[in-house]
């Protein structure tokens, strides 16, 4: 009962996050890759020994091909993202790469991705996250339509939307800083960590509203609270222990890792974790909040 009980605080803390998530998205923003802006991506192996990525830099910012990202991959190799190139500037930026020869390097890929081809890609994107918003609300109400008391089944599927957005903006907010500090890109990974949060953020949030859902039907408690309260004591362990073994995994992934992984790994892990908070912290006392709120009417 003591998450019940506390509730208005557990609940304060996400609004603050979600706010604060919010702020720095519009005053940080995202960076936009080549996915969904197009552009050109290489990668390359060196034969010898990778050139510091510094003096590269440093290259780049000398020649007229805007803005160029460069990113280590394994131990000779770097990704390189930049805008989309013709056959000239594509050689001239392997030429810098390879520091005019010194460098002996091999092109392992090269794609090139234009501007309509990123349109398409964020308008499926945004298509994808609605219906599977759209879908969970359905599902939760028809997986709960037999609780129709004192919260209606809607409510329930309301609720872990609710959450939801929770889990998804709190994570986009730091990836908003890791975006203006880092250089860290909004590309298709990106796209694939915000609905993987959803499923698995909302698989969670069902198997509590599940024990809630029985312990109603079985009447343990007097009032709606405490069916909560009592709910929650019976889940939140199974909960974090769970989610606590796909952090270690995405943990792994993040330190030994590829680098082109890494964002993807630390934006999903900062999911799951706000996942497991709103679940036991937000989604079930935002129900209880609900209840009180009809009594008052």
């Amino acid at each position: 009962m003591f998450i019940i009980k506390h509730k208005k605080i557990f609940i304060g803390i996400s609004v603050v996050l979600v706010l604060f998530s919010v702020a720095s998205l519009f005053v940080f923003g995202l960076k936009i890759g080549i996915d969904f802006n197009g552009g050109a991506l290489t990668e390359v192996t060196y034969k010898t020994t990778r050139p510091a990525q510094a003096d590269l830099d440093a290259a780049f910012k000398t020649l007229d091909l805007g803005s160029v990202l460069i990113q280590p991959t394994g131990d000779l190799g770097y990704i390189v993202k930049s805008l989309d190139l013709n056959e000239t500037q594509h050689a001239l930026l392997l030429k810098t790469l390879s520091q005019d020869g010194k460098s002996p390097l091999e092109e392992k890929n090269f794609n090139s991705i234009g501007p309509s081809v990123g349109r398409e890609l964020t308008r499926k994107a945004i298509i994808a996250i609605v219906l599977v918003s759209l879908g969970i609300i359905l599902f939760i109400a028809f997986a709960f339509r037999k609780v129709s008391k004192p919260v209606s089944s809607w409510k329930y599927g309301f609720m872990a939307v609710v959450s939801l957005l929770h889990d998804v903006i709190i994570p986009i907010g730091l990836f908003t800083i890791l975006s203006h500090f880092y250089g860290a890109e909004v590309d298709t990974l990106f796209v694939v960590a915000a609905l993987t949060i959803l499923s698995l953020s909302v698989s969670d949030t069902i198997v509590i509203f599940d024990r809630i859902r029985e312990n109603l039907k079985n009447k343990i408690e007097n009032s709606f609270s405490e069916t909560v309260g009592k709910s929650l004591d019976q889940s939140y362990m199974r909960s974090i222990f769970t989610s606590l073994t796909v952090i270690i995994v995405l943990l792994s992934l993040f330190f030994f890792g590829p680098e082109s992984t890494k964002y993807f790994a630390l934006m999903l892990t900062a999911g799951m974790f706000f996942g497991t908070y709103s679940s036991i912290f937000l989604a079930s006392p935002l129900l209880v909040l609900i209840e009180e709120m009809q009594k008052k009417k």
